[in-house]
Protein backbone atom coordinates (compact mmCIF):
# COMPACT_ATOMS: atom_id res chain seq x y z
CA UNK A 1 0.00 0.00 0.00
CA UNK A 2 1.34 3.44 -0.62
CA UNK A 3 -0.20 6.89 -0.16
CA UNK A 4 -0.70 9.74 -2.10
CA UNK A 5 3.03 11.11 -2.53
CA UNK A 6 4.02 7.21 -3.18
CA UNK A 7 5.23 5.95 -0.24
CA UNK A 8 4.84 2.46 1.37
CA UNK A 9 3.01 3.15 4.36
CA UNK A 10 5.03 0.82 6.60
CA UNK A 11 5.72 2.24 10.01
CA UNK A 12 8.39 2.59 8.85
CA UNK A 13 11.28 5.65 9.38
CA UNK A 14 15.13 6.95 8.55
CA UNK A 15 17.27 7.68 10.76
CA UNK A 16 20.53 9.59 10.21
CA UNK A 17 23.46 10.26 12.46
CA UNK A 18 26.21 12.54 10.72
CA UNK A 19 28.93 12.89 12.90
CA UNK A 20 32.93 13.78 11.73
CA UNK A 21 34.08 10.80 10.72
CA UNK A 22 31.02 8.60 9.93
CA UNK A 23 27.34 9.02 8.99
CA UNK A 24 25.29 6.47 9.83
CA UNK A 25 21.55 5.50 8.81
CA UNK A 26 19.08 3.41 10.12
CA UNK A 27 15.24 1.98 9.22
CA UNK A 28 13.10 1.42 12.94
CA UNK A 29 10.37 -0.07 12.78
CA UNK A 30 7.25 1.44 14.82
CA UNK A 31 8.43 -0.50 17.37
CA UNK A 32 12.25 0.53 17.36
CA UNK A 33 13.56 -2.10 15.51
CA UNK A 34 16.03 -1.80 13.15
CA UNK A 35 15.30 -2.98 9.64
CA UNK A 36 18.79 -1.62 8.07
CA UNK A 37 21.39 -0.33 9.65
CA UNK A 38 24.68 1.40 7.40
CA UNK A 39 27.69 3.29 7.82
CA UNK A 40 29.95 4.93 5.15
CA UNK A 41 33.00 7.50 6.14
CA UNK A 42 31.81 11.43 6.35
CA UNK A 43 34.12 12.99 3.30
CA UNK A 44 36.37 15.57 5.27
CA UNK A 45 35.50 19.52 5.23
CA UNK A 46 33.50 19.09 2.03
CA UNK A 47 30.02 20.40 2.48
CA UNK A 48 28.77 18.79 -1.13
CA UNK A 49 30.40 15.73 -1.13
CA UNK A 50 28.73 15.30 2.54
CA UNK A 51 25.08 16.38 0.31
CA UNK A 52 25.89 13.71 -2.29
CA UNK A 53 26.62 11.03 0.73
CA UNK A 54 23.39 11.34 2.89
CA UNK A 55 21.52 11.13 -0.47
CA UNK A 56 23.29 8.24 -1.94
CA UNK A 57 22.58 6.37 1.30
CA UNK A 58 18.81 7.48 1.48
CA UNK A 59 18.78 6.49 -2.20
CA UNK A 60 20.23 2.93 -1.04
CA UNK A 61 18.47 2.07 1.86
CA UNK A 62 15.35 2.93 0.27
CA UNK A 63 16.13 0.69 -2.56
CA UNK A 64 16.86 -2.39 0.31
CA UNK A 65 13.72 -1.97 1.69
CA UNK A 66 11.21 -1.23 -1.23
CA UNK A 67 10.07 1.81 -0.04
CA UNK A 68 10.41 5.36 -0.93
CA UNK A 69 9.64 8.89 0.71
CA UNK A 70 10.39 7.27 3.95
CA UNK A 71 9.84 10.19 7.13
CA UNK A 72 13.41 11.01 7.54
CA UNK A 73 15.15 12.22 10.45
CA UNK A 74 18.98 13.60 10.91
CA UNK A 75 20.95 14.79 13.55
CA UNK A 76 23.81 16.88 13.24
CA UNK A 77 26.89 17.85 15.46
CA UNK A 78 25.57 21.37 15.65
CA UNK A 79 22.28 23.30 15.51
CA UNK A 80 20.10 25.11 12.81
CA UNK A 81 19.94 28.95 13.80
CA UNK A 82 16.27 29.60 14.78
CA UNK A 83 17.00 33.58 13.02
CA UNK A 84 18.36 32.63 9.31
CA UNK A 85 17.78 28.33 9.57
CA UNK A 86 21.31 27.60 8.46
CA UNK A 87 23.95 25.52 10.94
CA UNK A 88 25.73 27.01 13.02
CA UNK A 89 28.01 25.87 15.54
CA UNK A 90 29.25 22.84 14.45
CA UNK A 91 32.64 21.27 15.52
CA UNK A 92 32.47 19.81 11.75
CA UNK A 93 32.88 23.70 10.49
CA UNK A 94 32.68 22.93 7.20
CA UNK A 95 28.39 22.63 7.86
CA UNK A 96 28.40 26.26 9.51
CA UNK A 97 26.11 28.32 7.57
CA UNK A 98 25.31 26.56 5.38
CA UNK A 99 21.56 25.70 4.34
CA UNK A 100 21.83 22.00 5.09
CA UNK A 101 18.15 21.32 6.09
CA UNK A 102 16.62 23.02 2.78
CA UNK A 103 19.36 21.86 0.47
CA UNK A 104 18.47 17.63 1.57
CA UNK A 105 14.82 18.65 1.12
CA UNK A 106 15.77 19.85 -2.21
CA UNK A 107 18.26 17.12 -3.01
CA UNK A 108 15.31 14.25 -1.45
CA UNK A 109 12.35 15.86 -2.24
CA UNK A 110 10.77 15.70 1.52
CA UNK A 111 10.54 17.13 4.32
CA UNK A 112 13.97 16.27 6.66
CA UNK A 113 13.53 17.08 10.48
CA UNK A 114 16.94 17.61 11.87
CA UNK A 115 18.43 18.44 14.90
CA UNK A 116 21.45 18.35 17.49
CA UNK A 117 23.11 14.90 17.59
CA UNK A 118 22.73 14.79 21.36
CA UNK A 119 19.10 16.20 21.25
CA UNK A 120 18.17 12.99 19.14
CA UNK A 121 20.62 10.98 21.91
CA UNK A 122 18.34 12.56 24.68
CA UNK A 123 15.38 11.69 22.58
CA UNK A 124 16.46 8.49 22.09
CA UNK A 125 17.41 7.46 25.42
CA UNK A 126 14.40 9.34 27.16
CA UNK A 127 11.98 6.81 24.88
CA UNK A 128 13.32 3.09 24.60
CA UNK A 129 16.54 3.89 26.59
CA UNK A 130 18.18 4.09 29.91
CA UNK A 131 16.21 7.34 30.73
CA UNK A 132 12.56 5.75 29.97
CA UNK A 133 10.11 7.07 32.33
CA UNK A 134 12.14 9.48 33.89
CA UNK A 135 11.03 13.14 34.38
CA UNK A 136 14.13 14.56 33.39
CA UNK A 137 17.49 13.41 31.36
CA UNK A 138 19.89 15.34 30.68
CA UNK A 139 22.03 13.21 28.19
CA UNK A 140 26.03 13.91 27.34
CA UNK A 141 27.94 12.72 24.18
CA UNK A 142 31.80 12.53 25.14
CA UNK A 143 33.10 11.68 21.51
CA UNK A 144 35.34 13.76 19.01
CA UNK A 145 33.07 16.66 20.58
CA UNK A 146 31.38 16.71 23.66
CA UNK A 147 27.58 18.48 23.60
CA UNK A 148 24.58 17.07 25.77
CA UNK A 149 20.74 17.25 24.90
CA UNK A 150 17.49 17.51 27.81
CA UNK A 151 14.63 15.96 27.28
CA UNK A 152 11.55 16.35 29.23
CA UNK A 153 8.33 13.84 29.94
CA UNK A 154 9.93 12.30 26.49
CA UNK A 155 10.63 14.91 24.58
CA UNK A 156 13.62 17.27 23.62
CA UNK A 157 13.49 21.00 24.98
CA UNK A 158 15.38 23.50 22.94
CA UNK A 159 15.11 26.69 24.88
CA UNK A 160 13.54 29.93 23.11
CA UNK A 161 17.32 30.45 21.53
CA UNK A 162 17.42 26.21 20.70
CA UNK A 163 20.50 25.97 22.57
CA UNK A 164 19.39 24.05 25.45
CA UNK A 165 21.89 21.64 26.59
CA UNK A 166 24.84 23.19 25.13
CA UNK A 167 26.94 22.32 27.36
CA UNK A 168 30.30 21.26 25.93
CA UNK A 169 31.10 25.29 24.98
CA UNK A 170 30.16 26.58 28.62
CA UNK A 171 34.01 27.17 30.72
CA UNK A 172 35.23 24.34 32.78
CA UNK A 173 33.79 25.29 36.28
CA UNK A 174 36.66 26.16 38.82
CA UNK A 175 38.92 26.45 36.32
CA UNK A 176 42.69 27.05 37.39
CA UNK A 177 45.47 29.50 35.34
CA UNK A 178 46.52 26.50 32.68
CA UNK A 179 42.94 25.57 32.01
CA UNK A 180 41.75 28.81 31.55
CA UNK A 181 44.80 29.84 29.04
CA UNK A 182 43.58 27.04 26.72
CA UNK A 183 41.50 28.42 23.53
CA UNK A 184 39.04 26.33 22.01
CA UNK A 185 38.24 26.25 17.84
CA UNK A 186 34.66 28.01 18.94
CA UNK A 187 36.82 31.27 19.86
CA UNK A 188 36.58 31.06 23.62
CA UNK A 189 39.02 29.67 26.30
CA UNK A 190 38.64 26.84 28.88
CA UNK A 191 35.47 25.23 27.11
CA UNK A 192 34.81 21.59 28.64
CA UNK A 193 35.30 20.23 24.78
CA UNK A 194 38.94 20.86 25.52
CA UNK A 195 39.34 18.75 28.46
CA UNK A 196 35.99 16.02 28.39
CA UNK A 197 36.47 14.69 24.34
CA UNK A 198 38.52 11.90 23.35
CA UNK A 199 40.71 14.28 21.59
CA UNK A 200 40.87 16.51 24.53
CA UNK A 201 42.36 13.77 26.42
CA UNK A 202 45.03 12.84 24.41
CA UNK A 203 45.58 16.91 24.19
CA UNK A 204 45.79 17.02 27.84
CA UNK A 205 48.26 13.59 28.04
CA UNK A 206 50.66 15.30 25.58
CA UNK A 207 50.68 18.52 27.51
CA UNK A 208 51.62 16.52 30.97
CA UNK A 209 54.62 14.58 28.90
CA UNK A 210 52.82 11.58 28.45
CA UNK A 211 53.66 11.42 24.87
CA UNK A 212 51.15 11.40 21.44
CA UNK A 213 48.60 8.77 21.99
CA UNK A 214 44.62 8.45 21.46
CA UNK A 215 42.23 8.45 23.93
CA UNK A 216 41.58 4.63 23.72
CA UNK A 217 45.15 4.24 24.09
CA UNK A 218 45.63 6.16 26.94
CA UNK A 219 42.50 4.45 28.67
CA UNK A 220 43.97 0.45 28.16
CA UNK A 221 47.43 1.86 29.18
CA UNK A 222 45.49 3.34 32.34
CA UNK A 223 44.17 0.39 32.97
CA UNK A 224 47.36 -1.88 32.60
CA UNK A 225 49.02 0.41 35.20
CA UNK A 226 50.67 2.97 33.31
CA UNK A 227 51.26 6.10 35.90
CA UNK A 228 51.20 8.47 33.35
CA UNK A 229 48.19 7.35 31.92
CA UNK A 230 46.19 7.15 35.24
CA UNK A 231 47.27 10.60 35.98
CA UNK A 232 45.91 12.04 32.59
CA UNK A 233 42.45 9.75 32.97
CA UNK A 234 42.19 10.63 36.67
CA UNK A 235 42.57 14.86 35.49
CA UNK A 236 39.71 13.72 33.10
CA UNK A 237 37.50 12.18 35.59
CA UNK A 238 37.99 15.02 38.17
CA UNK A 239 36.96 17.66 35.65
CA UNK A 240 34.09 15.50 34.16
CA UNK A 241 32.67 15.81 37.76
CA UNK A 242 33.50 19.47 38.08
CA UNK A 243 31.54 19.76 34.92
CA UNK A 244 28.24 17.50 35.85
CA UNK A 245 27.98 18.79 39.22
CA UNK A 246 27.11 22.13 37.95
CA UNK A 247 24.66 20.76 35.83
CA UNK A 248 22.95 19.10 38.60
CA UNK A 249 22.90 22.36 40.29
CA UNK A 250 21.47 23.81 37.79
CA UNK A 251 18.90 21.55 36.51
CA UNK A 252 18.80 18.61 38.99
CA UNK A 253 17.68 15.79 35.96
CA UNK A 254 16.71 12.62 37.45
CA UNK A 255 19.49 10.66 35.04
CA UNK A 256 22.32 11.60 33.03
CA UNK A 257 22.99 9.23 29.88
CA UNK A 258 26.68 9.34 28.68
CA UNK A 259 27.34 8.43 25.35
CA UNK A 260 30.19 8.80 23.05
CA UNK A 261 33.52 6.72 22.99
CA UNK A 262 34.72 8.30 26.53
CA UNK A 263 31.19 6.72 28.15
CA UNK A 264 32.76 2.86 27.91
CA UNK A 265 35.52 3.83 30.56
CA UNK A 266 33.53 1.89 33.01
CA UNK A 267 35.86 3.49 36.28
CA UNK A 268 33.35 6.56 34.95
CA UNK A 269 30.52 5.14 36.51
CA UNK A 270 31.85 4.45 40.10
CA UNK A 271 33.95 7.43 40.36
CA UNK A 272 31.66 10.69 39.26
CA UNK A 273 29.47 9.88 41.37
CA UNK A 274 31.98 10.36 44.27
CA UNK A 275 33.34 13.57 43.38
CA UNK A 276 30.55 15.22 42.23
CA UNK A 277 28.63 14.88 45.75
CA UNK A 278 30.83 17.76 47.55
CA UNK A 279 30.22 19.75 44.92
CA UNK A 280 26.65 19.63 44.38
CA UNK A 281 24.50 22.19 46.62
CA UNK A 282 22.66 19.04 48.26
CA UNK A 283 22.25 17.47 51.40
CA UNK A 284 21.69 14.00 48.86
CA UNK A 285 22.43 13.06 45.31
CA UNK A 286 19.93 10.61 43.73
CA UNK A 287 20.78 11.73 40.11
CA UNK A 288 21.61 8.77 38.67
CA UNK A 289 24.64 8.13 36.01
CA UNK A 290 24.09 5.39 33.30
CA UNK A 291 25.73 4.16 30.19
CA UNK A 292 23.15 5.31 26.70
CA UNK A 293 21.19 1.73 27.06
CA UNK A 294 21.55 1.89 23.03
CA UNK A 295 25.27 2.46 23.05
CA UNK A 296 26.76 4.06 19.57
CA UNK A 297 23.17 3.43 17.91
CA UNK A 298 21.21 5.88 20.26
CA UNK A 299 22.03 9.35 18.53
CA UNK A 300 21.42 6.97 14.54
CA UNK A 301 17.84 6.21 16.72
CA UNK A 302 16.80 9.39 18.04
CA UNK A 303 17.25 10.93 14.87
CA UNK A 304 14.91 8.15 13.53
CA UNK A 305 12.09 8.76 16.52
CA UNK A 306 12.86 12.45 15.14
CA UNK A 307 11.02 11.62 12.04
CA UNK A 308 8.41 10.13 13.49
CA UNK A 309 7.34 12.53 16.05
CA UNK A 310 7.24 15.37 12.56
Amino acid sequence: MRNARGAAVSGLRLGIDLGGTKIEIAALDAQGGFALRQRVATPQGDYGATLRAIADLVAQAEAQLGQRGLPLGLGIPGSLSPLTGRVRNANSTALNGQPLREDLQHLLGRPVAVDNDANCLALSEATDGAGAGAEVVFAVILGTGVGAGIAVHGQVLHGCNGVAGEWGHNPLPRAGAPELALRCWCGRTACQELFLSGPGLAADHARAGGGPAAAAAIVAAAQAGDAAAQASLARYVERLARALAQVINLLDPDVIVLGGGMSNVQALYAELPRLWGPQVFSDVVRTRLVAARHGDSSGVRGAAWLAAAG
